[in-house]
C-alpha cells in the first residue's frame, strides 16, 4: 500500500508516537479513527465505517462528534483499551494536532461505575512486594508492602481486595511470567508494561515527595520501605504521563498493614461471598444484603469496610455507638437519609475539577452537595441521641464554614441550567462579572434591535408579509412574500429566491449581525476564562471536597448498617480483647433473608477453641460455620449482628477452606487446590485468628484423607491454636475430643422415624452418629436401584460382612466380594459370607484357576473383564465417591450383557 498522506498520514504518524491501543484524532467537529483503529472502534461501539482516500489508497474511517467523545471513550476504556486523544489547535498557519492525553483503564475519570477504580503498581524487593493503589476518580492513594513465607499469596490477596482496573508490574515482576499469569487469574485488570525508570528508587522517592511533601514518607512510616515507595512513585509518574491531570486531587498518602486490619485472603473473601457470590453475582452477597446506602460514595465505603475489617476496638466501638444512636432515633435516621439522598459523589467531582474535565453542571452538583453538610449537621444536632454520639464528630471533622462559603460562591456564579459545554456562553448569572454584564447587555440590545426589525420595516414600507429570521447558510435575513417582493425599497439587497418568497438583507442588519457574532465570541471567550478560573478555585479546594464527601459517605454507610439492624432485629455485639466467641441464637445474615432460619448457639473460649462439626449432608454445617465467620466479620466493621446476643473476641484474620473450585484448566486438581488452601491457613493463621475448615482430605483416598485431617487438627490445636470450626464426615476425628483438651464436638441434629429423615438444623453438643448420605442421594433423585443397593452395602459394612459385587449375564452375583479385613476384593462363592474356596484363594494369590460362576460354569467375557478390573483396583487409594461411581459403571456393563 502506498504511504498515506494528508489527514490519514497525520493520523498514522501520531499513532506511531504512542503505545496506546487506539487513537482518537480531532478533525474539526469530529474525533476520527482510521485504518485498523476504525474497524476496532466500529466493532466495539457499533459505529458506521466509511472510507477515506489517501494517495490512491482507501482507509476505513469512523468518527464521533467532539461533544460526544466522552461516553464513547469511556466505553472503550472500560473494555480494556488504552486510547490516546489528539486534539486540534488553531495556529497562524491553520491548525495542528498533538496527543494531549492517554486514557487507560486505571486513569479513566469519567467512569460510569459507582465502584472504586484502582490503578495499582507492584514491585518486588527481596522476598517481598510493594503495592500502591490509586483511585484517580476519588483521589484515594494507598501503599503497603507484604512479605513472609507466602509473600506472593499475600500480594495476590491485596490485589484481589483492590480489584484494580489496571496493574503496572515493576521490572522484576514483569519478568516472572508465572506471577503475571496468577495476577491475570485473580483479577480482571489490564496489565501495562510501564517505563522501568519510573520504578527506580531515587526517581520514585523524588516523585512521592514532590506530590505529598518532603516529610510525608517518614510521617506515615514508609521512609525505609523501598518497595512501597517505588510502587507509589510509579503510579504517580504513570498518571502524570497519561496527561489526565488527576494528580491535583491526590493529596493524601495512606498506609496500612496487617496490624491495622483483619487479614482476609482472596479464598476467604470468595468463600464468604462478601461482595459477590461464588457465581460472580453481586445479588446474594453479604454486601448486597446489608447495603441500604443512598449514595454511591456511601456504598463504596461500606464495601471497603467489608473487605478491610478493622482490629481497633476503639474505632469499632465508635462506629457501633453511631449505629446504635441511629437505631434509636428512627425519625431522625430517615430524615438524615433523605438529606443524604440528594448528595452527589464529591470525591469524584473533586477529581474531575482537578483534571479540568468538570463542566458547569458538575460545579453546580458540588455546590448542592456541599450545602447538605450543614443540613445533615442540623439533623444530628437536633436529636440528643445523635448529638451525643460520634455522628457529631463526623460532621465536625469537615470544615462546615468553608463548605458553605464555596457552595454559596458557586451558586451565586452559575445559572440554574447552564449549557452542557463551557465555550458557548450562558454559564454565569448577572452580577458575577462587570465586563461580562456589559457584553451581555450589548448583546441583548443588538438582539432586541433585530427582534423588532420586522415591525419597524412593516410600518416604514407598508409590507404585510415580512419577517426577520436566521439560519446557518444565510445568516440574518428579511423574508418577503412573493406578491410584495416588487414593493421592497432599493436598499433591500436580494440574497435568495424561494418558491413563495424572496430573502433580502440591508446594511444595518449585516452590521448588527457582525456585532452579535463579535459579542457572542467575546462572551464565550470571557465566560470560558471565568469558568476556568472558577473551576481552578474548586480544584484548589479538592481536600475540602474530599473531606465533606467522606463525611457524608460515612454517615450514609453507618445509616445503612442501622437501617439493616432495625429491619432484621440485629443486636450490638460486645467486643472483647480475649479469644471468646459466644453467640446466642445466631443467624446467617444472608440466608435468613430468603428462608425460615433456625438460630443456633456457638460457644468458644480459651478452653474450647476447636469445634469438630459433624452431621448429615445438607443439614446446615457449612451455613453454621459461615455464619460464625460472618458475625465475627460484621462485628469488626462496627456493625450490629444477626443474633440474640454476641460476645466477639477481636481476630487478626479469618481463614476459610470451604469446598474447592476445580482449577484443572490451570493445571491444579481440586485436591491440589484444597491442599494449597490448607497450607496457606497452617502457615498464616495465629492464635488470634478464626479458621473455618469444611471437609479437609475428602479429595483423596479415605485413609489418606483421614490422616491429613487428623494431622491438621493436631497441628492447629497444638501449634496454631486458632479458634477453629472443622466440619467433617470422618467420624474417626470426633474421638480427638477425648484426647485434646481444647477440642469439642458439636453436631447438626437429624430425626429419623420410619425410614424418613428430618434435618432439624439445630446444633447440639457431641458428635453425630452418622451422615445420612444415602438419604441425601435419594432426595437428589439418584435412581432407586442405586439407593437400595447403597443401603444394602451400608448395612453389610455396619455388620462387618463381606460385600458381593453383583453382575453377570445370568443375573446372579459375580464370585467376587469385598473383604473388610483385607480391604480388597476376593473371589468367592456367593453367599459364603466372604469365605473363598481354595481355587479362588489360589487365584487371588496368583494361581491359574479358571474364572467360574456360581454353577461352576466359565464366566462370560463381560463378567471376566469386570473381575480383571476388580483385581487391579486399589481400594485404599480410591476416593469413596470414585469407588461408588466405578461400581455403578460395572453394574451398567454387566446389566448391558443381558440385552
Amino acid at each position: 500500500m502506498t504511504e498515506a498522506t494528508g489527514i490519514v498520514g497525520e493520523f498514522l504518524a501520531l499513532k506511531e508516537e504512542t503505545d496506546a491501543d487506539l487513537l482518537a484524532m480531532q478533525c474539526g467537529d469530529f474525533y476520527e479513527f482510521f485504518d485498523e483503529d476504525a474497524e476496532t472502534v466500529a466493532d466495539e461501539l457499533d459505529l458506521k465505517v466509511s472510507q477515506k482516500s489517501s494517495h490512491g489508497s482507501s482507509y476505513p474511517m469512523a468518527g464521533v462528534p467532539v461533544d460526544d467523545l466522552t461516553p464513547y471513550l469511556t466505553a472503550l476504556v472500560e473494555r480494556g483499551y488504552r486510547v490516546a486523544v489528539a486534539d486540534q489547535h488553531e495556529t497562524e498557519d491553520g491548525h495542528e494536532r498533538a496527543i494531549t492525553r492517554v486514557v487507560t483503564p486505571g486513569t479513566l475519570i469519567e467512569t460510569t461505575d459507582d465502584d472504586a477504580q484502582y490503578l495499582a503498581a507492584v514491585v518486588r524487593e527481596g522476598d517481598g512486594y510493594g503495592v500502591a493503589a490509586a483511585d484517580v476518580t476519588t483521589g484515594q492513594f494507598f501503599v503497603t508492602s507484604v512479605g513472609g513465607e507466602d509473600s506472593e499469596g499475600a500480594l495476590l490477596t491485596e490485589l484481589y481486595k483492590f480489584d484494580p482496573a489496571e496493574v503496572l508490574p515493576g521490572p522484576d515482576v514483569r519478568a516472572d511470567e508465572a506471577l503475571l499469569d496468577r495476577i491475570r487469574e485473580r483479577t480482571t485488570a489490564t496489565l501495562t508494561l510501564h517505563a522501568a525508570e519510573s520504578f527506580a528508587p531515587g526517581r520514585a522517592r523524588h516523585r512521592v515527595r514532590e506530590q505529598f511533601g518532603d516529610d510525608t514518607t517518614e510521617s506515615v512510616g514508609i521512609d525505609d520501605d523501598e518497595a512501597a515507595i517505588r510502587a507509589a512513585g510509579a503510579v504517580l509518574a504513570y498518571v502524570e504521563e497519561t496527561g489526565q491531570g488527576a494528580l491535583a486531587s491526590v493529596t493524601r498518602l495512606q498506609t496500612y498493614s496487617g496490624s491495622d486490619h483483619v487479614e482476609l485472603d482472596a479464598t476467604t473473601q470468595r468463600n464468604l461471598e462478601l461482595t459477590e457470590t461464588m457465581q460472580g453475582d453481586r445479588s446474594g452477597s453479604l454486601f448486597a444484603t446489608i447495603d441500604h446506602t443512598v449514595t454511591s460514595a456511601g456504598g463504596r465505603l461500606l464495601s471497603q469496610w467489608l473487605v478491610r475489617p478493622r482490629r481497633s476496638r476503639r474505632e469499632l466501638k465508635r462506629r457501633q455507638s453511631a449505629v446504635a444512636a441511629l437505631t434509636e432515633a428512627a425519625m431522625a435516621r430517615e430524615e438524615l437519609r433523605e438529606v443524604l439522598s440528594g448528595a452527589y459523589d464529591l470525591e469524584r467531582l473533586a477529581s474531575r475539577a482537578a483534571s479540568g474535565s468538570a463542566d458547569a453542571g458538575d460545579l453546580l452538583r458540588v455546590a448542592e452537595t456541599l450545602a447538605l453538610l450543614p443540613r445533615a449537621a442540623e439533623v444530628i444536632d437536633g436529636r440528643d441521641q445523635l448529638a451525643e454520639s460520634p455522628l457529631s464528630e463526623i460532621v465536625a471533622g469537615a470544615d462546615r464554614e468553608s463548605a458553605a462559603d464555596l457552595a454559596a460562591e458557586l451558586d451565586e456564579a452559575l445559572t440554574d441550567d447552564p449549557p452542557g459545554t463551557v465555550t458557548q456562553g450562558g454559564l454565569f448569572r448577572r452580577g458575577y462579572d462587570d465586563e461580562l454584564d456589559e457584553i451581555i447587555e450589548q448583546h441583548e440590545a443588538a438582539r432586541e434591535w433585530i427582534e423588532t426589525l420586522d415591525q419597524r420595516e412593516k410600518g416604514r414600507h407598508g409590507i404585510t408579509h415580512l419577517q426577520v429570521d436566521r439560519n446557518k447558510t444565510d445568516g440574518y435575513y428579511i423574508q418577503v412574500g412573493k406578491s410584495e417582493a416588487d414593493d421592497v425599497p432599493d436598499e433591500y439587497e436580494p440574497i435568495k429566491t424561494l418558491k413563495n418568497s424572496e430573502r433580502f438583507t440591508i446594511p444595518e442588519l449585516e452590521e448588527k449581525e457582525r456585532e452579535i457574532l463579535r459579542l457572542e465570541e467575546q462572551r464565550g471567550d470571557l465566560e470560558y476564562d471565568l469558568f476556568q478560573t472558577l473551576r481552578e478555585r474548586v480544584a484548589d479546594r479538592a481536600t475540602l471536597l474530599q473531606d465533606v464527601g467522606r463525611a457524608l459517605a460515612e454517615l450514609d454507610a453507618l445509616g445503612s448498617l442501622a437501617t439493616h439492624a432495625v429491619r432484621n432485629d440485629w443486636t450490638r455485639p460486645e467486643l472483647v480483647e480475649g479469644r471468646d466467641l459466644d453467640i446466642r441464637q445466631g443467624r446467617h445474615p444472608v440466608v435468613e433473608q430468603t428462608t425460615s432460619f433456625v438460630p443456633n448457639d456457638l460457644a468458644m473460649d480459651d478452653d474450647r477453641r476447636f469445634l469438630i462439626v459433624t452431621g448429615p449432608n445438607m443439614s446446615g454445617k457449612s451455613t453454621y460455620m459461615r455464619q460464625a465467620a460472618l458475625i465475627t466479620l460484621l462485628a469488626q466493621i462496627g456493625s450490629f449482628v444477626p443474633a440474640e446476643s454476641a460476645r466477639v473476641g477481636l481476630v487478626d484474620g479469618i481463614f476459610t477452606r470451604v469446598g474447592a473450585l476445580d482449577e484443572l484448566a490451570q493445571g491444579r486438581s481440586t485436591f491440589m487446590v484444597e491442599m494449597q488452601e490448607l497450607s496457606n491457613i497452617l502457615h498464616s493463621a495465629t492464635d488470634d485468628s478464626l479458621v473455618i475448615l469444611d471437609e479437609v482430605g475428602r479429595g483423596t483416598a479415605t485413609y489418606d484423607g483421614i490422616s491429613i485431617a487428623w494431622a491438621a487438627t493436631e497441628y492447629i490445636h497444638n501449634q496454631v491454636r486458632a479458634k477453629t470450626l472443622f466440619a467433617t464426615h470422618y467420624h474417626e476425628l470426633t474421638g480427638l475430643a477425648d484426647h485434646l483438651e481444647r477440642v469439642a464436638n458439636v453436631h447438626v441434629a437429624a430425626d429419623e422415624s420410619d425410614g424418613d429423615v428430618t434435618f432439624l438444623r439445630t446444633v447440639r453438643e457431641g458428635p453425630t452418629d452418622r451422615s445420612y448420605g444415602i438419604h441425601v442421594a435419594d432426595l437428589a433423585g439418584v435412581p432407586d436401584p442405586v439407593v437400595d443397593r447403597s443401603r444394602d452395602v451400608l448395612e453389610r459394612l455396619r455388620e462387618e460382612k463381606a460385600i458381593e459385587a453383583k453382575g453377570g449375564g445370568s443375573g446372579e452375583p459375580v464370585q467376587a466380594v469385598f473383604d473388610l479385613s483385607s480391604g480388597s476384593f476376593q473371589h468367592g462363592a456367593a453367599g459364603d459370607e466372604g469365605q473363598a474356596t481354595a481355587d479362588e484363594r489360589a487365584t487371588a494369590d496368583g494361581g491359574d484357576a479358571a474364572e467360574v460362576g456360581a454353577d461352576g460354569a466359565t464366566l462370560d467375557p463381560a463378567a471376566e473383564a469386570v473381575l480383571d478390573q476388580l483385581q487391579d483396583l486399589d481400594v485404599n487409594e480410591t476416593p469413596p465417591v470414585e469407588l461408588m461411581a466405578t461400581v455403578q459403571e460395572w453394574q451398567a456393563e454387566l446389566d448391558g450383557d443381558d440385552d
